[in-house]
């Protein structure tokens, strides 16, 4: 069996439930603001989180709940981050006692995750008014609603599933994702919470988990600011029956391979939802000296907030992205470099060995007003590879984020 996506999310796997309602942090009742994901059994869990010295509370908390590897459930809520807040962890503390005492579990089972304005404090009872709901509601069906409720200023969910083969056994890993501003993961997202129904312990998962961030969320840029909520947890059940992984073997790569693809998905979607983004871009690079050369040089070009502007106006600006590898930091020899712009109206070169070709002016632009493009830089000089995702950098972002308290 190939690794394959597949419909649902964090309820594809065995043994998961989830559910979203409006419990009145947000001001719009229309919005969800209170997510519940739920496992029937204990769960290997693992987590990483944000590089960024402020923390939220729920970070804080969660770190400490995971110390003994183990999770049962996840509770979030959108509207307010809970950080920089003097009784934030107290907060956090009461929110992970509520929901096991509803669910009959450990309080030290359950991961907490916030989201939204900064330096507000988060009122515990909409929480504790909305718990009973949340968890009547839980359902194989609730993982939309789930999604929702973990939005901020998100215009689409993230949400997606895959299914693989490991060890003669079908194994299914679902996650949902938020994110859309404050993006410049140095761990892993803005909140995403990955479930699955493989057998694996919590020492191989916290590897997994880390190997996979730096090649999918680590890679995501779309506006250079590294988040203080910034969290990936993965809870597995262990109910796809396969023997436990305990090891780096083959059955341990497979769930690596399968639980790359689906980050790299929500990588994707994240930045294609940029505040206020008109285009995906994503940065391909290959013949560098090393991986990780050909991922600094990857984000560098994403990140760049005068490419991200060009992108914006269709404009082949190329020297934009070579500006972008001189101060990467790389190993690179910019007299090797090749550029292209591609997209799904076509392909387009406009820079060889580090300086500009000839190329159609009318075709570049046709090629640049689609809306997800490809920067392709062959740095010629070696066999490492990289992908980093970002946006276009539009006037809504500064509208959006000038009045975002709002």
């Amino acid at each position: 069996m190939s690794i394959k996506f597949v419909d649902g999310s964090v309820t594809a796997p065995k043994g998961f439930v989830a559910s979203g309602v409006h419990c009145g942090i947000r001001k719009n009742k229309n919005k969800r603001d209170l997510a519940l994901i739920y496992c029937e059994k204990p769960c290997t869990a693992a987590a990483i989180y944000t590089t960024n010295l402020v923390k939220s509370a729920p970070i804080l908390v969660t770190r400490a709940n995971l110390e003994n590897g183990t999770a049962q459930a996840v509770i979030c809520n959108s509207g307010n981050a809970n950080t920089c807040n003097s009784d934030g962890v107290a907060v956090a503390e009461k929110t992970c006692a509520l929901v096991a005492k509803a669910l009959n579990i450990d309080e030290k089972d359950v991961i907490v995750g916030s989201t939204g304005v900064i330096g507000q404090k988060l009122p515990i009872e909409p929480i504790a008014n909305s718990i009973p709901e949340l968890v009547s509601a839980l359902s194989k069906e609730g993982a939309t609603n789930a999604a929702e409720a973990i939005m901020t200023t998100d215009l689409v969910k993230k949400e997606y599933a895959v299914e693989a083969e490991i060890g003669g056994k079908t194994v299914y890993i679902g996650g949902i994702a938020k994110g859309s501003g404050m993006i410049h993961p140095n761990m892993a997202t803005m909140l995403c919470f990955i479930t699955t129904d493989a057998a694996i312990s919590a020492d191989m998962l916290k590897i997994a988990v880390k190997t996979v961030a730096d090649k999918s969320f680590n890679m995501v840029s779309v506006d250079g600011d590294t988040s203080t909520n910034d969290t990936l947890a993965v809870m597995a059940s262990g109910l796809a029956g396969n023997a436990e992984i305990t090891e780096q073997n083959e059955d341990y790569n497979i769930f690596v391979e399968a639980l790359t693809i689906l980050c790299r998905k929500l990588s994707k979607e994240m930045a294609k939802d940029g505040e206020g983004a008109s285009k995906l871009l994503v940065c391909k690079v290959s013949g560098a000296k090393t991986e990780k050369d050909a991922k600094g040089v990857a984000k560098s070009v994403v990140c760049s907030s005068l490419l991200k502007a060009a992108m914006f106006g269709s404009d082949a600006n190329w020297g934009r992205v070579l500006c972008a590898i001189g101060y990467s930091g790389c190993d690179v020899d910019i007299n090797k470099v090749d550029v292209s712009f591609a997209s799904k109206a076509g392909k387009v070169d406009v820079c060889k060995n580090g300086a500009g070709i000839d190329f159609s002016e009318e075709i570049a632009k046709t090629v640049l007003t689609e809306d997800e493009i490809d920067i392709v830089v062959e740095l010629n000089d070696g066999n490492g590879v990289a992908e980093a995702y970002g946006c276009d950098l539009t006037y809504e972002y500064v509208k959006i984020n000038g009045d975002y308290r709002s």
